[in-house]
């Protein structure tokens, strides 16, 4: 199974403790077995135990382990594909049901936090999508436009109004998207977990999925020290699917390409600074070719980001362009150091658009977020849930064959090593 190096996360360091669980030992029988414990995983967990289905999630290492617990925390409405480009490749239908579903995305992950009195540092007030020169102004522009035939409440801000809203300096303009807002992400998923215990679904972590086997109309799955029996698998890893070992649907773990993404956070910041960043405390990204992202959290950290692993080779690289963008960015910032930094996967397709599959009798996923983690893994959990309980049109996806990407690991090998050049370069001179 894969390791991974231990960095100092902000938001294990930050999040409420989540529910108490313990491996599975001994033999288990459920109706649904769900693989991960993200945010699709507990959504689907919690949807099916609301309904009264018994769900029992099996988690690799612990709640939040992967994407869920390494996420910048913004709640985005939407994929990252423009409104009519989604369209042009899904087509009219299925591309319309897809954009009004995660649309609506925030509004449902709003909702469950406020339901079942989640403590996430939840903050709605919008996310700004920054133009970084003239083609970036374009290019929010179009997406204003697109979104706006189709009634989202987004608006173009002028270079003036971004830098009121953001406090950062170098853009051109901003897209305010009023649907959105922010969360403490691992704070949002121990939340899930516990809401889907108390509705009555069953949580195992520290339970890797080893084996798997189909027995008449049931899986027989082998996981850490127990077995769990099912007649229904719902496969939640999304980038994360590595941990999985040799079960016969393995061929899903070939489809998306790893993006790697890292955040430094830095020491809480002076009130007459912080309250200049984000004054209104939006989470913010940019249209830079290396894209970067900052936000701030409720303790006044202003947490940075960007592509890129923080591998023994590359961490001293993205740290120091790190630093050097938030002075870039927030001349006044002052003195400043960072406390926490960790990095993780983000899991794209070809299409940059999620997928969901048939893997095999009773075995369904949905992955592929494309940065777009938090709400469409929300919504894609209660759309898997309705699924496997017989509403086949649940999920606002065609379902498609498993299509491996043979670049896959040549394209996650170039943007790790393309992004520690430019952020060698960066901010320099």
């Amino acid at each position: 199974m894969a390791t991974e190096r231990p960095l100092p996360n902000l938001w294990h360091a930050t999040a409420p403790a989540g529910p108490q669980t313990a491996p599975l030992a001994g033999d288990l029988t459920t109706e649904v077995a769900i693989i991960g414990g993200g945010f699709t995983g507990l959504s689907a967990a919690l949807h099916l135990a609301e309904m009264g289905v018994k769900a029992t999630v099996i988690e690799a290492r612990m709640i939040g382990f992967g994407g869920s617990g390494r996420n910048v925390g913004l709640v985005n409405a939407g994929m990252w594909v423009k409104p009519d480009d989604l369209i042009a490749t899904l087509g009219a239908a299925a591309g319309n049901r897809l954009l009004n579903e995660l649309g609506d995305g925030p509004s449902l992950v709003y909702d469950l936090v406020v339901k079942h009195g989640i403590e996430c540092e939840a903050v709605r007030n919008g996310t700004l999508h920054m133009a970084v020169g003239a083609e970036g102004l374009k290019e929010i522009r179009e997406r204003e436009t697109q979104w706006k035939k189709r009634g989202a409440p987004v608006d173009v801000l002028s270079a003036e109004k971004a830098h009121v809203l953001s406090g950062a300096e170098g853009f051109t303009g901003a897209l305010l998207d009023r649907r959105a807002g922010t969360i403490q992400p691992l704070a949002y998923a121990r939340g899930l977990a516990r809401a889907a215990l108390a509705a009555g679904a069953d949580i195992f972590t520290d339970t890797p999925l080893l084996a798997a086997k189909r027995q008449g109309d049931l899986w027989k799955l082998q996981a850490g020290r127990g077995t769990l029996t099912a007649r229904h698998v719902i496969l939640a890893t999304n980038a994360y699917g590595s941990l999985v070992a040799d079960v016969p649907w393995k061929e899903y773990r070939q489809e998306l390409t790893i993006l790697p993404y890292f955040q430094f956070a830095t020491n809480p910041l002076p009130d007459h600074i912080s309250a200049k960043i984000l004054p209104e405390r939006q989470g913010a990204w940019d249209t830079g070719l290396v894209m970067t992202s900052f936000r701030m959290d409720r303790q006044n950290r202003l947490i940075f980001g960007s592509i890129g692993r923080l591998d023994a080779l590359a961490a001293g690289t993205h740290r120091a362009f790190a630093a050097r963008s938030l002075r870039k960015l927030f001349p006044y910032i002052g003195d400043f150091r960072f406390e926490y930094w960790w990095d993780g996967r983000i899991g794209m397709t070809t299409n940059n658009l999620p997928a969901m599959h048939v893997l095999a009798p009773n075995v369904i996923s949905v992955s592929g977020y494309n940065g777009r983690g938090i709400a469409p893994g929300t919504v894609f959990g209660r759309a898997l849930a309705r699924h496997v309980i017989g509403d086949t049109s649940a999920v606002p996806l065609a379902e498609t064959p498993i299509t491996p990407d043979p670049w896959r690991s040549l394209k996650s090998a170039f943007y790790h090593a393309g992004a520690q050049a430019k952020h060698f370069i960066d901010w320099r001179f």
